[in-house]
């Protein structure tokens, strides 16, 4: 029985979740800005909760992009600290994909699937999935046009979600175009990590950096 933390800060509501085999606990919070101050309390808790020792962790795991900056940074940066605090292995997903998955369960019928996170402005984070949440398009930014899908909207149905599709939805009009509140949900996560965790499939602890997809931009002030 694996004992794995599933940690997702990358988007508008974080979560954790530590799976105890087919047993999982978990907290979330809804509060994007909050998301660096309540990830270490809240494992705290969990393992408090669940009368659980972090040393009887199997590994740990994580989304690591695209998504916030600064909650890309905290999920991986308190991932990596344990890892090698404990000695253990450190696993990473893609939010889009771990998006797209959830899309997968919760859809009524079949069609492509899009996953979309807020970039800021017309902006977002893509990438395209197919019926079963296999990848059709690696992930990418996209300033969103009207036309920027009509060569999968001329062949197919096409699921437009996340906190990025919203400013999408008044823009498309396309009658192959559907949009839905799905989000990230933890305990799908959670069973990608496990997934993982059997094929052993961990990544480099030492070099293992978010997936930012484009490099993030800073404005400086101009030097007087």
């Amino acid at each position: 029985m694996a004992i794995i933390l599933t940690i997702d800060t990358a988007g508008e509501q974080a979560g954790i979740c530590l799976s105890l085999g087919d047993h999982h606990i978990q907290s979330v919070n809804p509060l994007q800005k909050d998301h660096a101050a309540w990830l270490q309390p809240a494992i705290r808790a969990l393992f408090e909760a669940s009368s659980t020792e972090l040393s009887s962790l199997d590994a740990v795991a994580v989304t690591a992009g695209p998504g916030s900056y600064t909650g890309l940074r905290v999920a991986l940066s308190s991932a990596k600290g344990l890892c090698f605090a404990l000695g253990k292995p450190l696993i990473t997903m893609s939010s889009l994909v771990v998006m797209a998955k959830t899309a997968v369960k919760q859809l009524e019928k079949p069609m492509l699937l899009c996953p979309m996170i807020d970039a800021r402005r017309m902006e977002v984070f893509t990438a395209l999935f197919d019926e079963n949440g296999q990848e059709i398009h690696e992930a990418f930014a996209l300033v969103l046009q009207p036309d920027s899908f009509d060569e999968w909207l001329h062949q197919k149905q096409v699921c437009f979600f996340g906190d990025g599709a919203a400013k999408y939805k008044n823009m498309l009009k396309n009658v192959n175009a559907y949009f839905e509140n799905i989000h990230s949900d933890i305990l799908i996560t959670a069973q990608l990590a496990a997934e993982k965790y059997a094929k052993q499939a961990f990544s480099d602890l030492a070099y293992t950096e978010p997936n930012y997809v484009k490099a993030f931009y800073s404005p400086q002030k101009a030097k007087s």
